[in-house]
């Protein structure tokens, strides 16, 4: 366990290989799963805002539901979330001509039509961030629809807190990220001067 700040990180994000493998996952983690992206609060606003943006790159089901729920919704423990289609895929989820599940939210930052890339739950996957009050928990959710992600991970020698670096960044800083790699290396040093 690393400790950084108001964090505490699980060595799985230093030791786990992960780089995601859309040619071979299609995005399952966009429709698989028993409710939406979990969602920020200080997101839900955003989200409203930047709608009318994102609404051209939803297929016509995602539109029909966010109508219905709204750009966000509360899943079964009362967490907020986005809104999902007949339980399964993300409303802001579409398929492109490979059959890949990508994200309308992101296809609409990409063509500079929003500031906002996509829910930092899904930026961070597959770091999970459990808030308390006084820190934040970040561990890694294994699944078996990312196997392809850890072979390739494996295969190109990426582990997950590399795989993550931007998005990491993106929710703590600069400075943490920095801590966060001195601090990765150091125990690495210090393994290896144990061999």
């Amino acid at each position: 366990m690393i400790l950084i700040e108001n964090t505490c990180i699980s060595d799985d994000i230093e030791d786990q290989l992960f780089v995601c493998d859309l040619e071979k996952c299609k995005g399952a983690c966009c429709v698989e799963g028993d409710s939406g992206a979990p969602l920020d609060e200080d997101e839900l606003a955003i989200l409203d805002e930047i709608y009318p943006a994102v609404e051209p790159y939803l297929t016509e089901k995602g539109k029909a539901v966010i109508k219905k729920e709204g750009t966000f919704t509360t899943d079964w423990e009362g967490d907020y979330v986005t809104p999902v289609i007949d339980g399964k895929e993300c409303a802001y989820a579409l398929y492109d001509e490979k059959g890949i599940l990508k994200c309308g939210i992101e296809q609409a930052y990409i063509d500079g039509k929003t500031t906002y890339k996509k829910p930092l739950s899904c930026h961070l996957y597959p770091i999970r961030v459990t808030k308390y009050d006084q820190y934040h928990a970040l561990n890694y959710d294994r699944w078996s629809i990312c196997s392809p992600a850890c072979s390739l991970g494996s295969e190109l020698g990426v582990p997950v807190y590399k795989f993550l670096k931007a998005p990491l960044i993106r929710a703590y800083g600069d400075d943490w990220y920095r801590q966060l790699s001195e601090e990765i290396q150091e125990r690495q040093q210090a393994k290896d001067g144990q061999k």
